[in-house]
C-alpha cells in the first residue's frame, strides 16, 4: 500500500455498510486523522480493528489550519487516514484544506468511497436526481436563513440540506414563504432502525413534524422549480417588458422567464422596436 493520504468513508448509522477496502486501509494504517478521536476509537473496536500501534490525531474546523500541514509532513513516509465521525470526509466536514495541501504538495491522496447522507437521502427521496446541488447546513439565525435560501430558490435542481432537528419546524416555516408549493422531502435516520422519508408540501410536513417532533440526523430536499410554459406569442409581454426596460434587460426577463432562445427573443424585439 503506498504512503500518503487516504480519505475513508465511514457508516451513517448501519455498520454494516463499511467498505472491504475501508477495512484494509484502516488495519494498515498508521496514523488516522479525524474529527474525534473517542469516535473514531469506538467505531475500530466494533470493527475489531487493532488500535495499539496506531497514532490517532485530531482533525477539525478550530485546527485545519495548523495540523493540515503537520499531517502532509507525515503523509510523505506514512499510510495516514483521514476519515469524519459519520459519511464522506469534506461533505460538510473538514478536510478541504488537507485535501488542498496534498495537491499542492504533491502527496499521493485518494479516496475510499463508502456512505454520503446526502447521495442515500436523495436516492430514497423520489425527487428528480439527473441534476441536483449539495447546499450543506442551513444557517440558524433568521435573516441568514432568509438570505440563504432565497439565493438558492431559483436553481434549476433538486436541492439538498442539512438541519438539525430542533431547527427543522422553523425551516420548513421560512421555506413556505420561499419555495411556495414545490414539494419537499425530509429523511432523517438513513440506514437506521427508524429510518423514515416523508414527501409533501412545506405545510404539510410542518403539520407532521409538529404532531411528530423530528429526532436524528436530518437531510431535507426541495424539488426543482416547475418550468412556466412560455406562450407561444409572447410578442405582448415583450412588448410590456420594452416599455419598462431598455432592449437588453427585456429580452434577458423574458429569455429567463420563458426558457428561450436569446437569438430569437433578441430579433422579435428589434421587430417591435422598428414597428413602433
Amino acid at each position: 500500500m503506498k504512503n500518503g493520504i487516504y480519505l475513508v468513508a465511514t457508516p451513517i448509522g448501519n455498520i454494516g455498510d463499511i467498505s472491504l477496502r475501508a477495512l484494509e486501509v484502516l488495519k494498515n494504517a498508521e496514523i488516522i486523522a479525524c474529527e474525534d478521536t473517542r469516535v473514531t476509537k469506538k467505531l475500530l473496536s466494533l470493527l475489531q480493528i487493532p488500535q495499539k500501534e496506531k497514532i490517532f490525531v485530531a482533525l477539525h474546523d478550530h485546527n485545519e489550519n495548523i495540523m493540515a500541514q503537520k499531517i502532509i509532513d507525515e503523509a510523505k513516509d506514512k499510510i495516514v487516514v483521514y476519515m469524519s465521525d459519520a459519511g464522506s470526509p469534506l461533505i460538510s466536514d473538514p478536510g478541504y484544506k488537507l485535501a488542498k495541501s496534498a495537491r499542492k504538495n504533491n502527496v499521493y491522496i485518494t479516496t475510499i468511497p463508502g456512505a454520503c447522507a446526502a447521495i442515500c437521502a436523495l436516492q430514497i427521496s423520489g425527487l428528480p436526481s439527473n441534476a441536483f446541488m449539495f447546499c450543506g447546513f442551513i444557517p440558524n439565525k433568521d435573516k441568514a436563513r432568509i438570505d440563504f435560501l432565497s439565493k438558492n430558490k431559483d436553481v434549476d435542481a433538486t436541492l439538498i440540506f442539512y438541519e438539525r432537528a430542533d431547527r427543522l419546524l422553523k425551516t420548513l416555516e421560512t421555506m413556505a414563504k420561499i419555495f411556495n408549493n414545490r414539494e419537499i422531502a425530509v429523511a432523517r435516520e438513513i440506514t437506521k432502525l427508524h429510518e423514515e422519508c416523508i414527501n409533501g408540501s412545506s405545510q404539510q410536513l410542518i403539520e407532521h413534524f409538529s404532531v411528530n417532533l423530528p429526532k436524528g440526523e436530518i437531510a431535507v430536499m426541495v424539488a426543482p422549480p416547475a418550468e412556466e410554459p412560455h406562450p407561444a406569442d409572447y410578442s405582448r409581454e415583450l412588448f410590456e417588458e420594452l416599455q419598462k426596460n431598455n432592449l437588453k434587460a427585456a429580452v434577458k426577463n423574458i429569455v429567463e422567464k420563458y426558457k428561450l432562445n436569446r437569438n430569437e427573443v433578441y430579433k422579435k424585439a428589434l421587430e417591435l422596436k422598428d414597428n413602433g
